[in-house]
């Protein structure tokens, strides 16, 4: 049964398999194992502890063949060696799954469309978990705040590998704020999420799996920043840092040499200037010169990694050093390989999904289209899931507009409480949410943060266009 969702993130549980000495627990039936700190996963000494067992970690079948295709892998070591010495256990919906299959998908283009396909395999420092309220661990094991949100410590996992099995450190996330990030040959100016009122915060790595974010201001975001971002806070030193100058005193002969301009020019053709991780690699953007570039991309630590770019879609393979197993100590993932196609007409990616041509889809497709997508669900064998709750509906006046006149009207507090509660949210929510949603107020951040006043969600939503008359009239 392939799964479709609207405004969402779909899960494909894959059927049971046979397992090892720790129990093949699920959401659906933890056999009596206790949760965790964190909901659906555990660290493996937690799981272990738990479950009263001992993990023995196995690998995809298939795995050697598909490193095989990942440019500039050499052979595998040991599944022991590949693996983090404490890898992130993750547990399963319905069954623990098998391997093999590829997953198809569509985008409308590149870079368009893409980052539902690229939430599949995405990971960062952190994520939110599927209650898209409690932030876990992912990428860094653990993370601290200080008493006054200015400084964010987190500790990185022992042992973890880039997809070619050079080792992740520190370094690699220094690499990326000190020489990526504040570089002005590839960011002209630093990115909002690296400063606090124009100021840019300083990183400190003590060790490999420590690190410091120093902030100027407080920034409690910084970390929901990590758990929503495409963007990811590290990058491959050891590879990209051979073109930088900072790094390599020979950068710019060794870019040269593979038919870059300069190393500037090869770092901009495998990384981008937009910092977003689904950008196109040198596949796509380099033509013939690619046939000798010593990547394809550069190293990855998501799920998967791309094998081939072209305008008409992408291939990926499953990454042999991927950080995560399942509760039987299966590596993950299951699925081998993933096929993403672009189809920029919207009509024709509908009559795909419909034809049971797509294994999942979600960006992209609205509200709209739920009665046909409904109507086809037995023909194409898929099913929908409607997540509104997902899509954020919200208005919202420009208090910075050019004209003088607006800018003091959208800025008084009195007109936005009498615009608020003109909203017939319960009449939208029917109409456009189908009555799925949950109408309440915007306050600029989604889940709103603990220490926030809960009541700010329901602040003047009541539907009262006699108040809001009121005060638009005592405005003038």
């Amino acid at each position: 049964m392939k799964r479709i969702l609207l405004s969402g993130v779909a899960f494909i549980a894959l059927p049971a398999a046979a397992y090892a000495s720790c129990p093949a627990i699920t959401v659906a039936d933890p056999q009596g194992v206790a949760a965790g700190a964190f909901p659906q996963q555990y660290e493996l000494a937690e799981f272990q502890e738990a479950a009263g067992c001992t993990m023995e970690f196995s690998a995809n079948p298939e795995i050697e063949a598909l490193n095989a295709q990942i440019k500039g892998n050499g052979d595998l070591p040991s599944l022991a060696d590949r693996l983090p010495s404490e890898p992130l256990v993750v547990v399963p919906y319905d069954a623990v799954g098998s391997y093999g299959g590829e997953l198809n998908v569509l985008s409308n283009a590149t870079e368009a469309g893409t980052s539902d396909f690229l939430s599949v395999r995405h990971v960062s420092f952190v994520r939110y978990s599927d209650d898209l309220q409690t932030i876990v661990p992912n990428v860094a094991k653990s993370w601290e705040w200080n008493d006054d949100f200015t400084q964010l410590t987190m500790k990185l996992r022992e042992g973890h590998k880039w997809s070619d099995g050079e080792p992740f450190t520190s370094a690699d996330v220094a690499f990326w704020h000190d020489n990526l990030m504040l570089d002005t040959n590839i960011f002209e100016t630093p990115k909002d999420y690296i400063t606090v009122g124009g100021e840019t915060m300083t990183l400190e790595t003590p060790d490999d799996v420590t690190l410091g974010f120093n902030l100027p201001a407080p920034k409690p975001g910084l970390i929901a920043h990590f758990a929503t971002h495409y963007s990811q806070p590290f990058m491959p030193k050891h590879f990209l840092g051979q073109f930088h100058p900072d790094i390599n005193p020979d950068a710019d002969s060794f870019a040269q040499s593979l038919g870059f301009e300069n190393g500037y020019d090869a770092i901009l053709a495998y990384y981008g200037n937009s910092d977003w991780t689904d950008t196109p690699t040198p596949m796509l953007s380099r033509g013939e010169i690619a046939d000798a570039l010593p990547k394809s991309t550069y190293p990855t630590l998501e799920s998967h990694i791309y094998i081939n770019d072209t305008t008409e879609g992408r291939r990926l393979v499953a990454n042999p050093y991927f950080f995560q197993v399942d509760p039987t100590g299966q590596q993950l993932p299951y699925i081998s390989t993933q096929d993403e196609v672009y189809i920029n007409d919207n009509e024709v990616r509908l009559l795909k999904i419909v034809n049971g041509e797509v294994d999942y889809k979600s960006q992209s497709l609205q509200l709209a289209s739920a009665p046909i997508l409904l109507e086809g669900q037995e023909k194409g064998d898929y099913t929908v899931h409607l997540k509104p709750e997902i899509t954020i509906g919200a208005f919202g006046f420009n208090v910075t507009h050019e004209d003088e006149a607006k800018r003091a009207v959208f800025s008084d507090l009195s007109f936005r409480e009498a615009m608020s509660s003109a909203i017939n949210r319960e009449e939208l929510n029917e109409i456009a949410f189908f009555g799925q949603g949950n109408p309440q107020a915007y306050t600029g951040f989604s889940p709103l943060p603990s220490f926030a006043d809960q009541e700010l969600l329901s602040y003047m939503t009541a539907y009262d266009p006699d108040g809001a008359n009121a005060k638009l009239d005592a405005l003038g």
